[in-house]
């Protein structure tokens, strides 16, 4: 007869983020995890579902504390828990806490009151699954990030940097979100590393909250500044006499064009000399602040900042994991909300990836105009099992419509035309059976 483990089929998901304060409690993509867990229902497969960390976002939730938050996310989401206790009579769904909701390893309630819905919470940091003559590592990741691992596994009142940043930006965005002229604030979540919130912030300043008249009035410099910086840097040649003839050339050709030419060599003047300005108290103040900068890295001053590197530290646990327990064909985490495979000395290390929206930032096409950042959504499962070539790591996409078209305003996409994003899915992945 054969090992159980031989049939055995896994489908991973994680960082759903359900639930926050206020717009952090309209879950986008419902529907699609509901259609998802309704296929689980009715599958003829050996199969388990495994949460794999992050699926409520309970650090979102600022006005109460503890255990009376699971009441509110049955409140909130009375289909989905529905759901899952459908699905949960037809396959076994496991659930292990992520950071963002690491109060479900707090609490021995949760367990109880999960179990009601057919879920088993585990509430522990990693967990492991046979697959073949395989295992596969199951954790959400986030006891490799420094910024929110926690020291005190269990620990209701744990409290690393990223609960903080969660707190008091995250939950403090779903409440501010709907006040802006678009609903904009509340996918504070989705940016992705952390060091972008700044251009995010400008970007969404610029494109969706500054008056439109005074941004289509100065659309023209920023397009123009690189032209701009180059004619300044002519123009104070021609003013010392060294080189005019770029210049007269200038005059020339735009004197061709009448009033229309007059008017470009206008709008070109002024840029010239505020980019002339620009140019002459930038270069000392740039080399200053790079100074400055030098400075504070060799001192150190910002190696606990938010940043971290999204890849290494899952590289090395995953050595360490496939180190100790060499039966280990796979090392399956999420929480940097990447999907993507990786190969390590034969093995796979996977990541879920997320169902929130994704921000890609782009670039303009020319001047110093803030970044523009598509969304998009790259929902997904990821199938796990053993086949006759080894064990398979597949990615079954979700379908979900990108809202470009309705988060984008007609400017960023002309500036960036050419330049969209075309995310897609990490291809089917065989981990090969070890040599005897």
């Amino acid at each position: 007869m054969p090992d159980a483990a031989d049939d055995a089929v896994y489908y991973v998901i994680s960082d759903l983020h359900i639930g926050g304060d206020e717009q952090l409690e309209h879950v986008e993509f419902l529907d699609e995890l509901l259609a998802f867990l309704e296929r689980l229902e009715t599958t003829d497969e050996d199969a388990e579902l495994l949460i794999n960390g992050d699926a409520f976002g309970l650090w979102e939730f600022t006005g109460i504390d503890g255990p009376e938050k699971f009441d509110i996310l049955v409140e909130k989401y009375p289909e989905l828990f529905e759901q899952l206790r459908a699905t949960g009579e037809a396959i076994p769904i496991t659930l292990l806490p992520g950071n963002h909701d690491h109060e479900l390893a707090a609490y021995d309630e949760y367990v109880e009151w999960f179990a009601e819905y057919n879920v088993d919470l585990v509430q522990a940091e990693s967990i492991t699954r046979p697959v073949g003559d395989r295992t596969i590592w199951f954790e959400h990741g986030h006891q490799q990030d420094p910024n929110n691992r926690i020291e005190d596994f269990g620990n209701p009142n744990a409290s690393p940097l990223g609960y903080y940043y969660n707190t008091l930006v995250t939950s403090r965005a779903g409440q501010l979100s709907d006040r802006g002229r678009f609903n904009w604030l509340k996918d504070v979540q989705a940016v992705t590393p952390t060091e972008r919130m700044p251009n995010w912030l400008v970007s969404k300043y610029f494109y969706r909250e500054m008056n439109p008249l005074i941004r289509y009035a100065i659309i023209p410099f920023l397009f123009l500044f690189n032209v701009s910086a180059v004619l300044a840097i002519l123009a104070g040649l021609d003013l010392a006499g060294i080189w005019s003839l770029p210049v007269n050339q200038t005059e020339a050709f735009l004197g061709q064009f009448g009033q229309a030419g007059a008017t470009v060599y206008l709008i070109l003047s002024v840029n010239v000399a505020v980019a002339g300005l620009l140019l002459i108290v930038g270069i000392p103040v740039s080399l200053l602040i790079r100074d400055v900068r030098k400075t504070i890295d060799r001192f150190g001053i910002f190696e606990t900042e938010l940043t971290v590197n999204p890849d290494e530290p899952y590289t090395d646990a995953a050595r360490a994991v496939f180190d100790e327990r060499p039966e280990t064909a796979i090392y399956c985490y999420g929480h940097t909300h990447r999907p993507r495979t990786t190969e390590l000395d034969g093995r796979l290390l996977v990541n879920t990836g997320t169902w929130l929206k994704r921000l890609h930032r782009r670039d303009v096409i020319a001047g110093r105009l803030p970044p523009v950042f598509y969304p998009s959504y790259q929902l997904c499962a990821v199938r796990i099992a053993a086949e006759d070539e080894g064990v398979v790591v597949d990615y079954q996409g979700i379908d979900k419509p990108n809202p470009s078209a309705e988060e984008l305003t007609r400017t960023e996409r002309l500036l960036t035309l050419g330049r969209e994003p075309d995310p897609s899915l990490p291809d089917r992945q065989v981990v090969t059976p070890e040599d005897d």
